[in-house]
């Protein structure tokens, strides 16, 4: 992941603007809050269509990025497969530093 990316990811996480959890970040995106998920590259082929299929019908972007580890530690957790960022503005400038 990219330091800045990871950077504002941190700061979106102490600002509550985050939801881990495949059930959570589900629930997330069919609710409408989610504006951005981040999906751990070494994520279940299970997991990873869950996400992407439920992403791709809500409009919401879906972006691969490093391993769990990686993904957690930028939020300051264990490793989480699955972040959901419900700012949009944060979701935005992480998009564009990872695509």
């Amino acid at each position: 992941m990219i330091p800045k990316a990871a950077q504002l990811l941190g700061l979106a996480m102490r600002a509550r603007k985050v939801i881990t959890g495949e059930e959570q970040v589900l629930a997330a995106i069919r609710s409408g809050q989610a504006h951005l998920v981040l999906l751990a590259a070494d994520a279940s082929d299970n997991t990873a269509k869950k996400m992407r299929d439920k992403c791709s019908y809500y409009g919401v972007s879906c972006v691969t990025t490093g391993d769990r580890h990686e993904l957690g530690r930028a939020i300051g957790k264990d490793g989480r497969v699955t972040v959901a960022v419900t700012d949009g503005k944060l979701a935005e400038s992480i998009q564009r530093l990872l695509t």
